[in-house]
């Protein structure tokens, strides 16, 4: 077999598993309402793979410069999101997605001029977020319409995914860990939900699940600082695991603080 085809088949496979996660998670989501489904959209869903197979791919040096680039690309993140939830009350999928998209491609063609330390990366994080989450705290409710999955809609987020990973994998060696590290934390699944959600059951709701999201998504970047501590003191696959397992406990923690705070609602 040529290095050519070797290649192509490996990455193939790559995007495969890539794209059986988003599935599984997806299915999940659905099934599990706009909290719920907003902790799991905040779990590793698209990084993870593209981590792990940058690991594959590159070594323990590699893959904590990447996650130190990540680290304030978080914050983007959490800013296109606010974007996105604020102008979808009042206006269409195009000028609402459009933007935060655009915000989120702004910030990080910002971010990427800098070296970042992991002090100013979690600086970073700590400022955007302070500053979000009472801004997006209004917005978390909202009566949500029944939701019925049409067929594109799964294969459309594994595409995006599948695709972000052909991108990282096969550009990583030339872009060198800082881009891949950018590009490994495009928000993937939260651009699927403003797609997918915005033109079924408009704009509010939508935008509940986004908001929904912002603690999970600063558990997200306290799990990209241990990826990097994790991988640059004890290698990759260790930094890995401690990165996912942060993910899991953290949005397992916020599971279990609503579920008492409801339940305390409900006896009082």
């Amino acid at each position: 077999m040529s290095l050519d085809l070797h290649f192509i088949l490996f990455l193939l496979l790559r995007m495969a598993i890539a794209a059986a996660f988003v599935v599984t998670a997806s299915i999940i989501t659905e099934r599990s309402g706009p909290v719920i489904g907003a902790l799991i959209a905040t779990l590793p869903v698209s990084a993870g793979p593209s981590y792990v197979f940058l690991a594959i791919d590159h070594d323990a040096a590699f893959i904590a410069q990447g996650a130190l680039a990540s680290l304030p690309v978080n914050a983007a993140t959490i800013f296109m999101c606010l974007t996105y939830v604020v102008l979808s009350q009042r206006h269409n999928l195009v000028v609402s997605c459009g933007s935060a998209i655009a915000v989120w491609i702004v910030l990080a063609s910002m971010i990427r001029q800098f070296d970042w330390s992991l002090t100013a990366g979690l600086a970073a994080n700590l400022i955007a977020f302070g500053l979000c989450i009472p801004l997006l705290a209004g917005y978390r409710h909202a009566k949500m319409p029944l939701v019925t999955r049409r067929w594109y809609d799964i294969p459309m987020r594994a595409a995006l995914v599948a695709i972000l990973v052909a991108i990282v994998v096969s550009t990583s060696g030339w872009v060198g860990p800082r881009i891949s590290g950018i590009i490994a934390l495009y928000p993937v699944v939260f651009s699927s939900i403003m797609l997918i959600l915005h033109p079924r059951i408009g704009g509010p709701p939508t935008a509940a699940v986004l908001a929904n999201s912002a603690w999970g998504l600063l558990g997200f970047g306290m799990a990209v600082a241990v990826l990097h501590l994790g991988a640059a003191n004890f290698g990759s696959a260790i930094g890995l695991s401690l990165g996912l397992a942060t993910c899991i406990v953290w949005n397992l923690t916020l599971w279990w603080n609503g579920r008492r705070k409801r339940m305390a609602a409900t006896t009082s």
